[in-house]
């Protein structure tokens, strides 16, 4: 029996890098700018800084994931997350795969990879941020801590989380209640969960 055809590709293709996506609109790719470095981050910060916003970062830990990525940025795009900071080395960048599953967040929020992360976030404690990191160890649940004051939600790679020293720059650490027989939520679906409880207390103190 033939397959059926979906948006060009061959449904159950395993190979496919993701369905077409009626979202995604249509991107120069000669103005398309993968990801931003060290100084851009400086650029943002002083910027912000001018317009008298509140830092709202989102730093990834080795996430490797492509679609995980995808999803991340799309949720940081509605979450209105001004940068998301990721290590260059031992985590995935901005792909077509990436792009795709983002449904064009991707060309939208500013992606800063950098080469020493930890530096970074010292960096940005010394810009007045604080580190809120996600890990089954904490003893506060997420919704405990709050999320309104120059922020960055820090959280970790698949399976492994965090690593050693990008915990220990962390201020302070929060777990999702986990109420079934599994350990803990995919990192793009923690992602949005930590997120968007930001998002709520922002709006409640917002005069």
């Amino acid at each position: 029996m033939k397959r059926k055809q979906f948006g060009g590709r061959t449904h159950g293709d395993k190979n496919r890098q993701a369905r077409e996506n009626r979202h995604v609109k249509p991107v120069d790719e000669d103005s398309f700018q993968p990801s931003l470095n060290e100084g851009d981050l400086v650029q943002i910060l002083a910027e912000l800084k001018e317009k008298e916003v509140t830092p709202f970062f989102l730093i990834l830990d080795c996430v490797q994931d492509p679609h995980n990525l995808g999803a991340i940025l799309r949720t940081a795009d509605g979450a209105g997350v001004h940068a998301v900071i990721a290590p260059k080395d031992k985590a995935v960048g901005i792909t077509e795969t990436v792009r795709r599953i983002s449904v064009g967040a991707a060309d939208f929020v500013p992606f800063v990879q950098v080469t020493n992360l930890a530096r970074t976030m010292e960096q940005l404690k010394e810009a007045g941020l604080w580190f809120v990191g996600t890990s089954d160890r904490a003893e506060k649940d997420v919704y405990d801590l709050d999320l309104k004051g120059p922020l960055a939600m820090v959280l970790g790679a698949e399976e492994k989380g965090m690593r050693r020293l990008t915990e220990e720059n962390c201020d302070f650490l929060a777990k999702l209640p986990m109420a079934g027989k599994v350990d803990c939520l995919n990192v793009s679906v923690a992602t949005g969960v930590c997120l968007y409880e930001a998002v709520r207390q922002r709006r409640m103190a917002a005069p």
